[in-house]
């Protein structure tokens, strides 16, 4: 009878502190996923996201280019959930948090096309969403040339702009517009092309789209 108390009282500390480990698991669960609504909210499909990549060439583009931002996607969604679509190694989509935190101290911007709400219906969208398959695993191009066999990240958004609605985000450039005079930047050159710089080659930065006055800004953190 002694021992049949005994373990009545230890199966109930033992469901007593099942009960306390659901418990404390389940703030965990919901500050998660309030987390990831205080971080999308206002969020739409089709807003371009910007961030200070950590890359080995981040500086270089920054140096170059005369701008903090080197690397941007596109937010798109699947299953409710935000992704951005980038071209990294190789072109992929990333969990947006995820793609957040991995940005020089976890800042970003949104911007969005202006008018967005009668130029990007869902029509458009999925036409976006169709096209961006066309680029999808194709790998990183660290020349920067103006071709779709491998693509670089502001490359992939300013393509898939362009096929889906007809705007152009940022003004086209040549490689010669850029600033190389900086020794990182000379450095990264010679790492690239040797002594052959293709200076006509066609370009489009993160920093042009960055500036470019068909998007507003719609969140910074």
């Amino acid at each position: 009878m002694k021992n049949l108390l005994i373990y009545s009282i230890l199966l109930l500390l033992a469901n007593g502190c099942g009960e306390e480990k659901l418990a404390a698991t389940r703030p965990n669960i919901e500050t998660a996923v309030l987390k990831h609504k205080q971080t999308t909210i206002g969020f739409q499909e089709g807003d371009i996201i910007f961030q200070t990549s950590q890359s080995e060439q981040s500086k270089a583009i920054q140096l170059a280019t005369h701008s903090n931002y080197s690397h941007v996607g596109i937010i798109f969604k699947s299953n409710n959930t935000l992704l951005v679509y980038e071209a990294v190694q190789p072109v992929k989509f990333t969990p947006i948090e995820q793609w957040i935190k991995r940005g020089d101290g976890g800042h970003y911007v949104v911007k969005r096309l202006k008018n967005a709400e009668n130029l990007l219906h869902k029509e458009v969208i999925e036409k976006m969403k169709k096209i961006s398959n066309n680029y999808l695993g194709k790998n990183y191009d660290i020349h920067f040339e103006w071709s779709d066999d491998k693509i670089y990240c502001s490359e992939l958004v300013w393509k898939i702009y362009k096929q889906s609605t007809g705007i152009e985000i940022g003004k086209l450039t040549e490689l010669r517009s850029f600033d190389l005079s900086h020794p990182i930047v000379k450095q990264k050159m010679k790492e690239r092309y040797g002594t052959n710089i293709p200076l006509h080659e066609k370009v489009i930065s993160p920093a042009a789209m960055f500036n470019s006055v068909k998007l507003i800004t719609v969140k910074e953190e």
